[in-house]
């Protein structure tokens, strides 16, 4: 797959997720958010929990998939990163945290299950 359809895909995969997310409720706080360390995809409020959402697209389920594809080291760049984002916007740094991946897999998202993963790992 070409870079650009690869990045339309994803694109389309973190919108829907966000859609799904905020049908359950969540509150957008924010997306695509850059540091130094990484990004995070979405970070959203559920009632009084941040959540930091990592958005994982796959076309095949191919060495594990979406969901396979958050190792060691892309949770560790996720942790600093959620840190970054408590300390730079400390309105959020009392809340409890946690981090959710939603995994999808395939063409065309619309109309498709995708997997939540709620509190993916620990920090």
């Amino acid at each position: 797959m070409p870079q650009g359809s690869r990045q339309q895909a994803g694109q389309a995969a973190e919108r829907h997720a966000l859609e799904h997310l905020q049908g359950h409720g969540l509150q957008l706080l924010a997306q695509n958010w850059r540091c130094k360390g990484g990004e995070l995809d979405l970070v959203m409020l559920d009632s009084d929990t941040v959540v930091f959402v990592e958005v994982r697209y796959r076309l095949h389920a191919d060495f594990g998939g979406a969901l396979g594809s958050i190792d060691g080291r892309k949770q560790d760049k996720l942790v600093l990163a959620a840190e970054s984002f408590l300390h730079k916007e400390t309105r959020w740094a009392n809340y409890p945290c946690r981090f959710d991946v939603i995994a999808v897999q395939g063409r065309g998202h619309q109309g498709q299950a995708l997997q939540w993963l709620k509190n993916a790992f620990e920090c």
